[in-house]
């Protein structure tokens, strides 16, 4: 099985990019998804959670609001590094579980989708990584648009991660972003037929 580490910043169109895989017959690993399901209710990763950031990050419905926890950790790097080094070992143990059923089921090509894969040194779960990049510009431009934030948590948000410099360091495959559906749809594509020449 071939597993591709798919990364990019905020708002560069990951998920756009791994629909396109997955319509085309990849199975996909969507790490966010995974990380909502790490720290439930019930679990160690909730508890540690609530000891380390407060009863106040937790909503009426039982479960973590991942709003109010995000506005404690994203303009706080070492509140951030706590959180991370709670979730992220939590998360990296089940990408790995669903990782091996998918090699049981004799899956060919596997993608996990995680914008945090370079941060936190999950490379070696993959065989390949596949970057989409986006110029700082656009990626304001789609967290207005998209998530209804101000200039200035947008910034924040920007500043926190990666640039694409330093991803590009990691990158076996880089999917540009700035332009419309149709040309990423071609990109994918291209990068795509690349993919199944190398693994025959």
């Amino acid at each position: 099985m071939r597993v591709i580490g798919l990364t990019g910043g905020i708002a560069s169109g990951k998920s756009l990019v791994s629909e396109q895989l997955a319509a085309r017959g990849a199975a996909i690993i969507d790490a966010d998804k995974v990380g909502h399901s790490a720290y439930l209710k019930g679990t160690q990763t909730f508890d540690e959670v609530v000891a380390a950031f407060g009863k106040d990050i937790v909503g009426e419905n039982g479960e973590v609001d991942r709003k109010t926890l995000g506005g404690k950790v994203f303009a706080d790097p070492e509140a951030r590094r706590k959180l991370e080094s709670i979730v992220w070992p939590a998360i990296r143990s089940m990408v790995e579980e669903q990782l091996e059923a998918l090699r049981a089921k004799g899956t060919s090509v596997a993608v996990l989708e995680a914008a945090i894969l370079i941060e936190a040194e999950w490379q070696p779960l993959t065989d390949e990584v596949w970057l989409v990049t986006v110029s700082p510009e656009t990626a304001r431009q789609r967290l207005f648009e998209r998530n209804g934030l101000s200039a200035e948590q947008a910034e924040s948000r920007i500043r926190a991660q990666l640039t694409n410099e330093k991803r590009r360091e990691y990158a076996d495959v880089e999917i540009e972003n700035d332009g419309t559906l149709e040309e990423l749809s071609a990109v994918v594509s291209d990068a795509w037929e690349d993919l199944a020449a190398r693994i025959g």
